[in-house]
């Protein structure tokens, strides 16, 4: 594990449960979410924070579900929706997001990842509503 992903999990457990991985990635939960945490490194002194969270899984594959995804990427800045369809009735709906760690303070690597899911949750909320 890096430096980066040592303080970030340190970091994290603070305030969710954190595991670690034998691959390196970090799982956390959050209000009846699930997300994955890496850090990869970019080039000497960079290294990003990839978070992938799972919003819901096995939904309805309709165009309302499509035309919700569609409307909360165009709302939120804080990462990417996306509509994984499994097969031609259902989908898992994930939230990527990817940002540099390097040089953010533990508090701020935290907040940020907070920042992350907690709006994944609410997607997830209008998705499902």
């Amino acid at each position: 594990m890096t430096a980066l992903a040592e303080r970030l999990a340190t970091a994290l457990a603070e305030v969710l449960v954190v595991d670690a991985e034998s691959d390196g990635a970090l799982t956390v939960t959050h209000d009846r979410t699930l997300a994955s945490l890496r850090v990869v490194p970019i080039a000497e002194g960079l290294e990003l924070v990839s978070l992938t969270q799972i919003l819901a899984w096995d939904l309805p594959l309709t165009e309302a579900l499509r035309r919700r995804a569609a409307e909360q990427a165009d709302l939120s800045q804080l990462g990417s929706v996306t509509v994984v369809v499994k097969d031609a009735e259902s989908a898992d709906v994930l939230l990527r997001y990817n940002f540099p760690g390097s040089g953010l303070t533990d508090e701020a690597l935290r907040t940020l990842v907070l920042l992350v899911l907690t709006k994944g949750v609410e997607i997830r909320d209008v998705l499902t509503a």
